[in-house]
């Protein structure tokens, strides 16, 4: 029996020139696995297609690995690099079609010309849609300054991807155990954080078309929406919200399963999320495509929700 058709989402490169931006994590891995993942970060022919082949992924969304020009305290120089980064993955995607779909890197520094640059990528090269890896310099996206860039995504009816980012400063709770402050905790905590901060901050009743797509089995935030509806009655503190919290997940808020090869996680976010709202991806290279695709195929879903999450919300979603 061969493998079920998937699309990926949350699968990454890089392009020529950022390795710098990506030092501020991969300086925490060892040498070897840190050479493997260059290899893989800069293949488009090669490595990558032929383990999407493996895993029986027809499509991938590929984004900039993390932060690249978001870490970029010259906003020129972040403009500039963002519109190159886009055009290089735009050149890759034009030599394989079929197989690849990009996600625009944009200067999130100035809101205006990263709503200007989302509409040239998706217009012009064909995107769709965005990966922001988290706050730029400290500015949150629940920021009222961003409000001309949601609009311009809820215009074009792309989604948003928010990807995770070292924390502006670390907890005080992290001092002294580095192992937490990264991908192993760290970053689901302030990526979970800042799509709370959408939430609460009034950005999906603002904006009510907009999508925003969390990795890693939604941070963990689907195995609390009763809590947030419980605690939110008790403390609202002055914010009003046109629905109850939980109400904002499944349809402005969803989820895909990067990095997360979890059967009782998955089975418990779709009764959380519903069906619709669940979408696979690998978090290639970091992650394996072998491992996720075992997963997904082996994980306790009846065939029409196992179709759903591995490529059919992808489809409706991002119009493939």
């Amino acid at each position: 029996m061969g493998r079920i058709r998937k699309i990926a989402l949350e699968e990454h490169f890089m392009a020529p020139g950022f390795e710098e931006y990506s030092q501020v994590f991969m300086k925490n891995i060892d040498a070897q696995s840190s050479q493997a993942l260059a290899r893989k970060l800069g293949d488009f022919d090669d490595i990558r297609l032929r383990e999407m082949d493996e895993a029986g992924i027809d499509m991938v969304i590929l984004s900039q690995s993390a932060p690249a020009v978001q870490a970029e305290p010259d906003t020129a120089k972040a403009i500039d690099g963002a519109r190159r980064n886009n055009d290089f993955l735009a050149s890759q995607v034009a030599r394989h079609p079929t197989r690849y779909a990009g996600f625009a890197h944009l200067a999130m520094q100035d809101p205006e010309a990263a709503a200007a640059e989302l509409t040239r990528s998706v217009k012009t090269l064909g995107f769709k849609g965005a990966l922001v890896n988290g706050h730029t310099l400290g500015r949150y996206l629940d920021d009222r300054i961003y409000d001309p860039f949601w609009a311009t995504l809820q215009d074009l009816d792309v989604p948003l991807y928010l990807h995770p980012i070292n924390a502006f400063q670390d907890p005080y709770a992290i001092n002294g155990h580095p192992v937490l402050a990264g991908a192993t905790w760290g970053w689901g905590v302030e990526t979970g954080t800042h799509a709370l901060r959408l939430l609460f901050g009034g950005v999906f009743d603002r904006f009510p078309g907009v999508k925003v797509i969390l990795g890693h089995m939604g941070e963990g935030l689907p195995f609390l929406r009763w809590r947030f509806d419980s605690r939110f009655a008790v403390y609202p503190l002055g914010v009003k919200l046109e629905r109850a919290p939980s109400a904002y997940f499944g349809s402005n808020i969803l989820i895909t399963t990067a990095g997360v090869c979890s059967a009782p996680s998955l089975v418990g976010a779709i009764g959380e999320m519903g069906a619709e709202g669940v979408l696979f991806s690998v978090d290639y290279p970091y992650e394996s495509s072998t491992i996720a695709a075992d997963f997904i195929e082996q994980a306790p879903l009846d065939e029409a929700t196992r179709e759903l999450v591995c490529f059919r919300n992808a489809e409706r979603i991002f119009k493939l």
